[in-house]
């Protein structure tokens, strides 16, 4: 959109870069809030589709900020939103790398470290299901979502073979010839 959008993409991702324990995946859902509900920088669906590309393109997760930073303020937007939510993050790991290394025979450290696990996951989770509400608009969207979840949890298959199913049955339902074999 514009380069007068540079200093608040910086505040907001330099923010979250500090509370994104476990990766950018692990911050989506505030991601998801702050862009969308807070900023009101782009919709929903448009979110989506650039978590959607995101998620495609080879590469790590943080793909999804740069690309949010490219569609509100071109290239100088991709920079500094990239930039943003990994500098800070960075400094903060290295300064972390060298405590744990100088106090990592103190018990608190293993404790830290324990303590850290199930918050990552926990955001991780929640970041699922702060993109299932943003993609998913009817039942059969849900149930797909929900179904390869559960296909990931309890199955120990690679989760292509959920992604692949859900993909036909959406296009089966949607374009039912679509599928048809002569």
């Amino acid at each position: 959109m514009t380069t007068g959008l540079l200093i608040p993409i910086a505040r907001v991702f330099a923010t979250l870069s500090l509370v994104s324990i476990g990766g950018a995946n692990a911050v989506l859902p505030e991601i998801r809030r702050q862009i969308v509900d807070v900023q009101g920088w782009m919709n929903d669906a448009t979110f989506a589709n650039l978590f959607a590309i995101s998620n495609a393109a080879p590469g790590p997760n943080i793909i999804l900020v740069s690309l949010i930073g490219w569609q509100l303020a071109g290239l100088a937007g991709l920079l500094v939103a990239t930039l943003a939510i990994m500098i800070p993050s960075c400094s903060l790991a290295f300064l972390a790398g060298r405590a744990v290394n100088r106090w990592s025979g103190q018990r608190w450290v293993g404790l830290l470290k324990e303590g850290l696990v199930p918050v990552a996951l926990g955001l991780i989770l929640a970041s699922g299901v702060a993109m299932m509400r943003a993609a998913d608009h009817d039942a059969l969207t849900i149930a797909i979502s929900i179904a390869t979840a559960l296909f990931v949890l309890f199955s120990r298959r690679n989760p292509l073979w959920a992604v692949a199913t859900g993909t036909c049955v959406s296009i089966a339902a949607l374009h039912p010839g679509l599928l048809h074999l002569p």
